[in-house]
């Protein structure tokens, strides 16, 4: 009886071997054919035009087309969603940002995965502040003058975003929190619409991104009140953080990064982190996002980006509820 069970266990022992060494094998042959990643926005935005940037860059660094697939709804949860079912082999990235992966748990009722448990975080790509703007035809025209009219006037001010669940939606949210105020929140599919509606005298005020907002500020039709990063920009230097203006709890980013389905092979993973760590810094990409405010996260993958996001899901899950922000 001894004989046989030491027979097995050499005979498992071979087997477990061999399986790695597949495995290994495997890894080291990935890629092989397309990749697909799947971009749980609409086309053409910032988040688009960035990631075919990615796309290529990272492509090419592999040997294989990487194809972005556009998914957009529920404010990037019906992609990634989908995303994360596919087959763990290393073919679908997945694009999430902080709404994807933090904030649309506590967002959307009928979210069907979970950002930690679904996922293998590979590599972030860029953070990105948003600036606060408002129509110049407003009574208050500097942030203190803003929060007191907010606070004298609850939910009489309308803030407009690019859609539930957007950095543009979750910025405006910790704003608000932030400065104890309480608006109104008008969604839209796109900045475009907003932005137009803003001009026009129809929403009260925005957070967006600086590269979509920077020409109807220098065409005097929006002015910018403060930005949400840490520092100014060197595009728009004139314009205050809220940090300065004695708000750092309303201090936020737009981030991204890129994650596969879980149980993805770790030799996939790292091959493909290696790659994306590279896109990053590539001149190419630096050029795009620089043009949009962005800056690269160089140091953030693999289990240090798997921290990050448990950290964002209980800052963001405080915001909502705070905010009372919650989509049904």
């Amino acid at each position: 009886m001894q004989k046989f069970w030491k027979t097995a266990f050499v005979g498992l022992a071979a087997v477990s071997a061999l399986l790695g060494g597949t495995a290994r094998a495997a890894g080291e042959a990935w890629p092989t054919k397309p990749i697909t990643f799947v971009v749980p926005f609409t086309p053409g935005g910032i988040t688009d035009n960035t990631s075919r940037v990615l796309a290529k860059i990272v492509g090419d660094k592999l040997g294989q087309p990487v194809v972005v697939d556009n998914r957009p709804g529920a404010g990037g949860s019906i992609g990634v969603e989908a995303a994360s079912r596919q087959p763990p082999d290393g073919y679908t990235l997945i694009y999430g940002t902080q709404g994807t992966q933090a904030a649309n748990l506590a967002l959307y009722k009928n979210i069907r995965y979970d950002p930690v448990k679904d996922f293998v975080p590979v590599h972030a790509m860029s953070e990105t502040p948003l600036i606060l703007v408002i129509n110049p035809n407003r009574p208050f025209k500097t942030v203190p003058e803003l929060i007191a009219y907010a606070k004298a006037n609850p939910g009489k001010l309308n803030f407009g975003s690019a859609g539930p669940g957007t950095g543009t939606h979750l910025t405006a949210e910790l704003f608000q929190v932030a400065t104890g105020t309480k608006m109104t929140h008008v969604p839209y599919k796109g900045s475009s619409p907003a932005l137009t509606d803003l001009m026009a005298g129809n929403l009260d005020l925005m957070f967006d991104y600086p590269v979509v907002v920077m020409p109807f500020v220098q065409a005097g039709k929006l002015k910018p009140l403060a930005m949400t990063g840490r520092a100014r920009l060197s595009v728009m230097p004139e314009v205050p953080t809220v940090g300065e203006l004695g708000f750092p709890r309303a201090e936020s980013s737009a981030w991204s990064a890129v994650f596969v389905p879980a149980k993805t092979p770790p030799e996939v993973v790292k091959k493909l982190g290696d790659a994306i760590a590279l896109a990053i810094v590539d001149p190419e990409m630096l050029q795009v996002t620089e043009k949009f405010g962005s800056v690269p996260l160089k140091d953030l993958r693999d289990a240090k980006l798997g921290e990050f996001v448990k950290t964002e899901m209980v800052r963001w899950r405080e915001v909502v509820q705070q905010s009372g922000a919650r989509i049904d």
